[in-house]
């Protein structure tokens, strides 16, 4: 099996019942810039990507219930003028 390691997505299509998605690296930051690299591409169905969804969310709950990550609270913005 081989193992790719990405840093995210840089696009997602659906093309004929096929959901498709590019794996990127990040190569290098220019002044706040990503410059990105494709790495591979990944093809599921769209029940694959469903199961995909919920598996992840989980892993995610499971990681901020031991501590590993911690979820930020929603950012409350104001217009700066008090009632």
């Amino acid at each position: 099996m081989q193992t790719i390691y990405a840093d995210g997505i840089a696009n997602i299509t659906l093309i004929d019942g096929i959901i498709r998605l590019d794996l990127v690296n990040i190569t290098q930051i220019e002044q706040e810039k990503a410059n990105i690299r494709q790495v591979a591409a990944l093809a599921m169905s769209v029940p694959a990507l469903l199961r995909t969804h919920e598996q992840l969310s989980q892993a995610i709950n499971k990681m901020v219930e031991d501590g590993i990550l911690k979820k930020n609270e929603p950012q409350v913005v104001t217009d700066g003028t008090s009632n």
